[in-house]
């Protein structure tokens, strides 16, 4: 495991003080890994929506029907035969 050792301004040492005994974190070390997830999640998040837009601008939309699932079903169960792969329900 990577230990970093940073400095803090005593306004900056208090607050995270405060913010692990309000939040109720065992120690510095749990807060900042907290608060790395949560930049993690939120960089995701607005990748998937990135992606999402730029889908949503790729092209023509077209209806996705019970029909259109089942014939990209057929495609997909057909590809995965072809490369003799097997499916485990």
């Amino acid at each position: 495991m990577t230990q970093v050792n940073i400095s803090l301004p005593p306004a900056v040492e208090e607050y995270l003080h405060q913010q692990i005994t309000q939040k109720g974190y065992k120690n510095l070390e749990d807060y900042i890994y907290h608060l790395i997830l949560e930049d993690q999640k939120h960089n995701t998040q607005e990748k998937l929506e990135t992606m999402l837009i730029d889908g949503l601008d790729s092209g023509t939309p077209i209806p996705i029907t019970e029909d259109w699932w089942e014939q990209k079903r057929a495609e997909l169960l057909k590809n995965l035969l072809n490369h003799n792969c097997t499916y485990a329900s």
